[in-house]
């Protein structure tokens, strides 16, 4: 250990003071500097960790929680993680409701922190007795000895943000920052780092990145409450279905809308090309911060808010499936196809076994063709359509051998094949095509596959 290394007496002692790193790729295009703050330095890898303290702290003050008391919330999952481990140094209970749209990762990490973790369900009104805010407001009122943290409503939220990261940010820049840029949800991150950094110097721009299916960006151009404005999106931790009371207008000077697919493929680019392993909504905010590269001069110091880290969203923003699923991958050509889909076992027979051994995989495998192997080389296929016709002429044809019904080969195709020309050779006899990668191994795109790919293009 070196002589300036500090010695923490406990975990929540690290929160805060995360480091200031400058983007160099993603945001090149744009006029000025542009700096992260990256705030999964936080022990529980985001943001949260910051204002779940101070929520927990001012409560403990006001005396409502009692030691041994139990602490109930809704979250998207990051605000449970900072209260969870604030929860295990001061001796709490923790019972969280969350909703279906968040990842798995989260639900699971809450639950490594000895959580209890209730999952609602997320399409239906914030008032539904089946709410994660309203499932959480009723447990409140059902466990002895509990708080409700009500994070939306709670101003030490934003009150931790104007205490901690506007002043970190301020002393971090030497005051020569010009915007802040904030993916928001909760509005305690822009609303106390806003404030704060206006306080210093009123001309600093503070902008709100959202989703399109919020509702906060009407209320901000307008004031107006509009639930028509709402619906499903895919974005986890940011826009809001009501608004909650740490907002405050005066501390906001504009917001703008992102999509989900933006948001999630920004999120990637910067894993990719600055090695920042960020959350979903990062990508939300430096795509945001683009959308506005016309409001930027070259004189400016622009500080984007990085809340969480990558490791959250593994199985959703950073699964090329999931990507390729919700059309947020850019397909072109077979390898982008096979790259999107991942690696999935190709079904082969050999030409010396039965033709019941082939119908036996085609259920097995849910599949209407299989390529017929030799010696290590592909020689054929057998098809569903095929088979069917030669059984209803001769039901015996089951036991004989794969190479007495064997038909034309699966057609190949190169791994730069544009994905439209793939129709040409798709029909009702061939439903799917081949690909051979540079190792050698086979690929097989159904027709569903393709069609899928082109529909979401």
């Amino acid at each position: 250990m070196t002589p300036d290394k500090k010695v923490y007496d406990n975990i929540l002692q690290t929160i805060g003071n995360t480091p200031l790193i400058k983007l160099n790729k993603v945001a090149a295009d744009l006029p000025c500097p542009v700096y992260a703050k990256v705030e999964f330095f936080n022990p529980g890898n985001s943001i949260k960790d910051r204002m779940a303290l101070k929520m927990l702290e001012v409560a403990e003050k006001e005396g409502k929680i009692k030691p041994g008391g139990t602490i109930i919330e809704g979250t998207s999952g990051n605000t449970g993680m900072g209260l969870a481990l604030a929860a295990i140094q001061k001796g709490y209970r923790c019972i969280f409701t969350t909703t279906d749209k968040q990842s798995k990762e989260k639900a699971d990490i809450l639950k490594a922190l000895g959580a209890e973790v209730i999952i609602c369900p997320t399409n239906v009104e914030p008032e539904d007795p089946k709410s994660y805010y309203s499932v959480s407001k009723r447990l409140a009122t059902e466990v002895p000895n509990s708080w409700y943290v009500n994070q939306y409503d709670n101003l030490a939220n934003r009150l931790a943000h104007y205490e901690q990261t506007g002043p970190e940010i301020w002393e971090q820049t030497e005051g020569k920052v010009t915007h802040l840029v904030v993916a928001t949800g909760t509005g305690g991150t822009i609303t106390g780092t806003g404030k704060y950094l206006k306080e210093k110097n009123p001309d600093i721009q503070v902008w709100a990145i959202d989703s399109y299916g919020s509702l906060l960006t009407k209320w901000f151009n307008t004031g107006e409450l509009d639930m028509k404005e709402v619906h499903p999106y895919i974005t986890e931790g940011i826009g809001e279905d009501f608004l909650p009371e740490n907002y405050d207008r005066d501390c906001i000077d504009y917001f703008e809308k992102v999509t989900d697919k933006d948001g999630a493929v920004m999120a990637r680019r910067i894993a990719k090309e600055e090695g920042i392993f960020v959350g979903y909504s990062a990508g939300s905010a430096l795509s945001g911060l683009k959308q506005l590269k016309s409001k930027l001069k070259k004189d400016d110091l622009v500080v984007v808010i990085f809340h969480d880290h990558g490791s959250r969203y593994v199985g959703k923003v950073y699964n090329d499936e999931w990507m390729l699923d919700r059309g947020f991958l850019d397909v072109h050509t077979v390898q982008d196809l096979i790259g999107g889909l991942g690696r999935r076992r190709l079904v082969t027979i050999e030409s010396n076994e039965t033709v019941a051994k082939a119908m036996e995989l085609m259920q097995k495998y849910d599949i209407e063709q299989i390529p017929v192997m030799k010696g290590g080389e592909m020689t054929g296929a057998v098809s569903q359509h095929g088979l069917f016709k030669k059984l209803m002429q001769d039901i015996n044809v089951k036991e004989q051998t794969i190479e007495s019904v064997i038909e034309a080969s699966i057609p190949m195709v190169e791994m730069n094949t544009p994905i439209e020309r793939l129709t040409s050779y798709l029909s009702k006899e061939n439903n799917a095509v081949l690909a051979k990668d540079d190792s050698g191994d086979y690929h097989i795109l159904t027709q569903y596959d393709v069609l899928n790919a082109l529909s979401k293009g």
